[in-house]
């Protein structure tokens, strides 16, 4: 017995019916950054383990437990297929010296790999948009991406998100919470779980963001970094909400909020929502000045944010937003062993004004092809025979409006379809 080939458990196929969704949201998320001045950057899906390591941390979940690592057996490289998208988008900027013309504002997209338990919304491999501003040391940048995620969510029809933003603070004032954290949960070992125990003194803000019901208590009365705050991070974050406030963009403080990678400083925020079970978080990211110069290039700012193409998708639909699968303006049949030639040229010709247009292939008789004609959801059946051929026309049959079918000369087609309503 001949086992099937079936796709990796959380890698999924996304099949004709669905990906027109996809294309919807690729065109719009284009158009949207085209608006505020974004340009594609396309980096491997695969990178030197070494890079993540450095970049997202060693002690964090997606170093530890999640990321598809395998030795290169030509060279003895250890590789990784990218977990997320910012590491291999600082690399590029060093290493092509993007920073050398100036500040960058870049996006891409694109499948990103991370080994955990497949969910609604979240997969082995899924799809992020990343939009990242290099070059820029003030907080109208980190407005200006959290005000532009509100014009994507309008522009998708996405509703009921939740701002949620915070700030870490610069290295020394997390340092001086690192210190006052790991002090905290010492006095409380007992109720840390393992994974908490692990981190106490490599990553101890990584325990603020657990979320076993368990330690919650004690994660509630623990040190708060905003006490620790040095006095320019405190200047920023009251100008980054004051710009916010201005612009009309809702938002709560969490001071909870650490994000699970640690090149993060400063600002930090996520949007939120409640429709999407326990995984609420659809976009998120901040503010990571030290990432550049920790990768190997020159110290530089820089913030972004990724979102997760899946996770909108799927809220798109929740919100009840309606997107039109596309269907070919003229279906051609055709009959005859004279015919063929000239439903070509009219194929051909239609398609240089213009119109999408299935030519039907594999033969059968006018009644079978008008019920595929039917079934592709086409506005027209062009309609092509010895007559049509003889008299150098083609017969015109609405499909999706009661008129009457009509023949016309080929250069009369245009002004035909396009007068009727679409």
């Amino acid at each position: 017995m001949t086992i099937g080939v079936k796709a990796i458990r959380g890698m999924n196929d996304i099949l004709p019916d669905e990906s027109y969704l996809w294309a919807y949201f690729e065109q719009t998320v284009q158009q949207w950054l085209a608006a505020y001045g974004y340009r594609n950057i396309r980096t491997p899906i695969v990178e030197q383990t070494d890079l993540f390591i450095r970049s997202i941390g060693e002690v964090t979940d997606i170093v530890e437990k999640e990321m598809y690592t395998f030795i290169d057996h030509l060279n003895n490289d250890s590789l990784t297929l990218r977990p997320e998208g910012t590491a291999s988008c600082v690399r590029a900027v060093i290493e092509h010296n993007l920073l050398y013309a100036g500040p960058q504002r870049l996006y891409y997209s694109g499948p990103m790999f991370r080994h955990e338990r497949p969910q609604k919304g979240r997969y082995r491999q899924f799809h992020q948009v990343g939009v990242e501003a290099l070059g820029f040391a003030g907080p109208d940048i980190d407005a200006e991406l959290i005000v532009m995620c509100s014009r994507l969510w309008d522009l998708l029809g996405i509703s009921g998100l939740r701002l949620e933003i915070s700030t870490l603070g610069n290295a020394e004032s997390r340092a001086l919470h690192r210190a006052r954290l790991i002090k905290y949960f010492e006095q409380h070992r007992d109720g840390l779980d393992e994974d908490s125990l692990r981190r106490l003194h490599t990553n101890p803000l990584r325990i603020l963001d657990s979320k076993n019901p368990k330690m919650q208590e004690i994660i509630e009365s623990a040190p708060k970094l905003i006490d620790d705050l040095d006095v320019e991070s405190c200047i920023h974050f009251e100008s980054l909400q004051h710009i916010l406030r201005e612009q009309g963009i809702n938002f709560e403080i969490n001071l909870r909020l650490v994000r699970g990678l640690d090149y993060y400083n400063r600002t930090v925020f996520e949007w939120v929502t409640d429709k999407l079970g326990a995984q609420g978080t659809v976009c998120a990211g901040g503010r990571y000045d030290g990432l550049l110069e920790q990768v190997g290039g020159k110290s530089a700012p820089a913030c972004g944010f990724a979102m997760g193409i899946e996770r909108l998708l799927a809220l798109m639909q929740e919100c009840g937003k309606e997107i039109t699968q596309p269907v070919p303006d003229i279906y051609i049949v055709h009959h005859g062993e004279q015919v063929i030639d000239y439903a070509w040229k009219c194929a051909e010709s239609l398609r240089d004004e213009g119109f999408n247009v299935v030519l039907h292939c594999g033969g059968g008789s006018f009644k079978s092809q008008m019920k595929k004609a039917d079934a592709t959801g086409a506005c027209y059946a062009m309609i092509i025979g010895d007559d049509e051929v003889n008299a150098q026309e083609v017969t015109i049959k609405p499909l999706r409006e009661s008129i009457e079918q009509a023949s016309i000369k080929l250069d009369r087609v245009t002004d035909l379809i396009r007068k009727k309503p679409s």
